[in-house]
């Protein structure tokens, strides 16, 4: 006789064996949770405790509890992040590598932010830059990088010359890693850009324009334009030949390559010297291709503007004459800001002494 399914099911439930197995939805890597408001004061106390596990899994459940902007400013007011900073010196590689990751968790909100600069947290952060683990260093990369968004947090990088270490990892570091360090620097040389001058962050810069990805590519060439805006910045990057290189990206598979180039090709463009070595570069013909086959907006505005400030050498002026009617094709399809730039190239060009 074949018993139907659900009374089947109930004598086995009904048995007196004991299950070895875990209850369902108990994850043992990450600590019970208190109820309430008693919660985090918990997670703050095994957070100080004494054994290894316990710190561990109070990390991991932080790691999930804090994707909660109000959880952040709860855990600040208990004293946490006194707590995370010295599990940043701690003596176990997973403790060090989740400490970090909640201090990223919480820097994407404004609270963590200001929270991180008010406790002095980014040099314990920067100092996992020479971490063994990589999972320790690749987070300590991602917290300064979220940190950098702000001016008040590039400056706090900046006060505590962070610049010429970050130049550093450029050299070093994994691809993934230089990619953040890349966005970090873009950032702070909105605020400062002697100290990445002084470490030679024009040169580093240059080495990675050849790099076989196209991410670290376009980074490098952007962080060139935001470290030429200053005059010596601008006399540095001809110094040490990086136009040429400059030229020959805006000949790249990616459009967003060839934005950033034209756009660092427009700053240096800005003296009588780099004028004139990106016209000997043949950034001339190369800009005026570009401008025929690729109609991306941000390629077009870049080049439009490095076109510009070509067009005010006699000898660009003379090459560019050519392309004022397909500026005046773009000045009527493009948007507002394309119609801008347009006007002032057209003038620049087809002025006359």
């Amino acid at each position: 006789l074949t018993l139907p399914y659900f009374i089947q099911s109930n004598l086995r439930m009904a048995t007196t064996r004991i299950t070895t197995a875990l209850p369902p939805n108990i994850d043992i890597t990450k600590a019970e949770l208190a109820y309430g408001e008693h919660m985090l004061p918990k997670l703050n106390r095994q957070l100080q405790d004494e054994t290894l596990l316990t710190r561990q899994r109070a990390l991991n459940a932080l790691c999930d509890v804090l994707h909660n902007p109000e959880h952040v400013s709860a855990a600040l007011k208990v004293g946490m992040a006194k707590s995370l900073k010295k599990l940043l010196a701690d003596g176990d590689g997973t403790v060090r590598w989740k400490a970090t990751e909640v201090l990223f968790i919480c820097s994407n909100h404004a609270i963590g932010r200001d929270s991180i600069l008010e406790f002095g947290l980014i040099q314990p952060i920067s100092a996992l830059f020479d971490d063994k683990h990589d999972d320790a260093r690749h987070m300590s990369h991602r917290a300064i990088e979220s940190v950098s968004h702000t001016v008040n947090g590039a400056q706090g990088i900046v006060s505590a010359n962070l610049i010429a270490k970050l130049v550093e990892k450029l050299k070093t570091e994994t691809d993934d890693i230089k990619e953040l360090v890349l966005d970090t620097l873009h950032y702070c040389m909105k605020v400062d850009t002697d100290q990445a001058l002084k470490a030679g962050g024009i040169e580093v810069f240059t080495t990675l324009l050849k790099h076989e990805s196209w991410q670290i590519r376009g980074k490098a060439a952007r962080d060139i334009m935001d470290i030429s805006f200053p005059l010596d910045g601008k006399k540095t990057a001809v110094k040490v030949g990086c136009v040429p290189v400059l030229v020959s990206l805006l000949a790249d598979p990616s459009s967003h390559v060839k934005a950033q180039a034209a756009g660092a090709l427009m700053s240096i463009g800005i003296t009588t010297e780099g004028k004139q070595e990106s016209i000997k570069a043949g950034a001339v013909d190369a800009l005026m291709s570009l401008l025929q086959t690729d109609d991306t907006d941000d390629v077009r505005l870049n080049v439009i503007k490095a076109i510009t400030m070509l067009a005010e050498a006699p000898q660009g002026r003379k090459q560019l004459a050519e392309i004022v009617p397909i500026l005046e094709k773009i000045h009527v399809e493009g948007g507002p800001m394309i119609e801008k730039v347009t006007t002032t190239a057209i003038k620049v060009i087809t002025w006359k002494p």
